[in-house]
C-alpha cells in the first residue's frame, strides 16, 4: 500500500513529494517497468497484541524469497523460497546450502532499513 498514495498522485498530474517511500505504479500499469523499480520491498509490522495476533517483525521480499526476523517478544528468523513453496510453509532458514541466500537477504534488508531509516535498524 506504499504505492497507492503515489499512483493516485501521478494520476493526477500532482508532483509525488521527495519524502513518500512509494513509487507510482503508473508505469506498471502502462505496460512499462522502469530501469530502476526495486527488486525487493521491505516492511516492518509493529503491531501485537493486534487482530491478526502476528508478532511483531520485519522483513524483505524479493520476487523469489521472503526473510522474516521476529523480534521483541521472541527472536526467530524465517526464510522461504517462494517459487518452491508459494504458501510459505517450509522455514528454510538455517538449512544447509542457504548460508550465501541469507547473507545476501540480510544485508539488503539492512540496506532497506537504513534507506527507509527505520529506528529498529539499530536495536536487533
Amino acid at each position: 500500500n506504499i504505492d497507492y498514495a503515489p499512483t493516485f498522485l501521478d494520476a493526477a498530474g500532482v508532483k509525488v513529494p521527495s519524502d513518500i517511500q512509494g513509487r507510482s505504479l503508473l508505469p506498471l500499469l502502462q505496460g512499462k517497468k522502469p530501469a530502476d523499480w526495486r527488486k525487493s520491498l521491505y516492511y516492518h509490522y509493529y503491531e501485537y497484541p493486534a487482530e491478526h495476533s502476528v508478532c511483531r517483525h520485519y522483513g524483505i521480499r524479493t520476487k523469489r524469497y521472503t526473510l522474516i526476523h521476529f523480534y521483541n517478544d521472541i527472536d526467530s528468523w524465517e526464510l522461504y523460497d517462494l517459487k518452491k513453496d508459494p504458501s510459505q510453509l517450509h522455514n528454510i532458514y538455517g538449512e544447509k546450502g542457504t548460508e550465501k541466500l541469507t547473507e545476501r537477504l540480510k544485508k539488503e534488508l539492512k540496506e532497506l532499513q537504513v534507506q527507509y531509516n527505520d529506528p529498529i535498524r539499530n536495536q536487533y
